[in-house]
């Protein structure tokens, strides 16, 4: 079981009818989420229980908990092969590839982008990247229970597989010779984003097909990689919505 915590991912839970064993509120909370929450715990048939602050700061694992925690399944991720099947039905599906991402945060705001932007699946490794945290699902506001949640032993190795079922692999990374925008991403994609300090690995920018960049103005050498993500994704989403 995994604590979701805070008002907005609590209403996300509840909506994707998960699997809740009980939601705790602080006493004296009000508003028109509580409201929201009460509402839709009763239509769900979902114990509630009122605690004092103190026993609700005992309970949380985040710092940001609003006096609102739900508990909960664990977070589901799926299986490499049974994604690439499933997605096989899709014109153009788009997976994200994490080159080891460290930190929660910026994990947790990239699955938010993701789920806003239609990435159909996002692949990270197991080792030596931040996994599946209650901050990370705090960050996402709900949207980690939307995305599909890949996790690999080899990264590496996956793009490999990626490329044998003909996706193309595009790396950002300010060595690219192409602005991001000049790529037409339509298609079977994946894009790898990079460590947030040394960037993409020398082997999987070996990997990759192209490489983009996002121009930068005033001699600054990079962005923050959720930031970066957004950027990317969104002009993705772009470019496949023209009519």
């Amino acid at each position: 079981m995994r604590n979701v915590e805070g008002k907005n991912p609590v209403i996300e839970l509840i909506k994707e009818n998960k699997d809740i064993e009980k939601i705790y509120l602080q006493k004296g909370l009000r508003g028109d989420k509580i409201k929201q929450i009460l509402t839709k715990a009763e239509k769900n048939n979902i114990q509630l229980e009122w605690l004092p602050k103190f026993k609700i700061d005992e309970k949380a694992v985040t710092g940001n908990h609003q006096g609102v925690i739900a508990l909960t399944s664990d977070i589901q991720t799926y299986d490499l092969y049974e994604t690439i099947d499933t997605l096989s039905q899709k014109d153009n599906p788009l997976i994200l590839i994490l080159d080891h991402i460290q930190d929660p945060h910026n994990f947790g705001a990239i699955i938010r982008t993701a789920h806003a932007s239609g990435v159909d699946a996002i692949i990270y490794p197991k080792d030596r990247a931040c996994g599946i945290t209650a901050t990370v699902d705090k960050v996402s506001a709900g949207a980690i229970e939307h995305v599909r949640l890949v996790e690999v032993v080899n990264l590496n190795r996956a793009i490999d597989i990626l490329k044998e079922k003909y996706y193309w692999i595009v790396g950002a990374d300010m060595s690219g010779q192409e602005n991001y925008y000049e790529h037409d991403f339509k298609g079977k994609y994946g894009l790898v984003l990079g460590h947030e300090g040394s960037g993409l690995s020398r082997l999987t920018k070996e990997k990759c097909d192209f490489l983009v960049k996002i121009p930068m103005q005033n001699e600054f050498s990079s962005l923050n990689v959720s930031v970066a993500a957004g950027i990317i994704l969104f002009e993705i989403n772009r470019q496949r919505n023209i009519i």
